[in-house]
């Protein structure tokens, strides 16, 4: 049987996941990519999206991040994210309202509305709500 890669998952306020896996697939800024034990070392940046990951007993799990760093290393991969949310810890109605005013915000256009972070909390919206439906 494969080794694991141990998989850590760390917020400025939490550490969100500390244990094995077999495999994690993760949201690059430059496209999804996949990290088995014993993967050539590398640092790259993520965007808003969804990690998933098999547990050492080979159960799927997933969590939104919202962007950061990931540092990969042959036994190990770090995770650096300004936030992260198991999906059972995701408030749908609260996601729901943010998607709504994201939404409302950019339909008015208006100058006095800072259209990057309204198209930001759109998009974290989305990506949360996306993996609570999928998976």
């Amino acid at each position: 049987m494969a080794e694991n890669i141990f998989l850590e998952v760390v917020t400025p306020g939490a550490v969100v996941v500390s244990e094995e896996a077999q495999i994690v697939m993760a949201p690059g800024s430059e496209g999804e990519f996949g990290v088995l034990h014993g993967h050539t070392t590398f640092l790259t940046s993520l965007k808003v999206g969804c990690l998933r990951y098999k547990d050492a007993a080979g159960k799927d799990r997933a969590l939104f991040v919202n962007g950061g760093f990931a540092e990969v290393l042959p036994t190990k991969m770090t995770v650096l994210s300004e936030s992260a949310d198991r999906r059972r810890d995701i408030d749908v109605e609260r996601v729901k309202a943010a998607k709504a005013r994201a939404e409302e915000r950019l339909a008015k256009g208006t100058p006095d509305i800072d259209m990057i972070r309204a198209e930001a909390a759109l998009r974290r919206a989305i990506q949360r709500l996306s993996l609570i439906q999928v998976h």
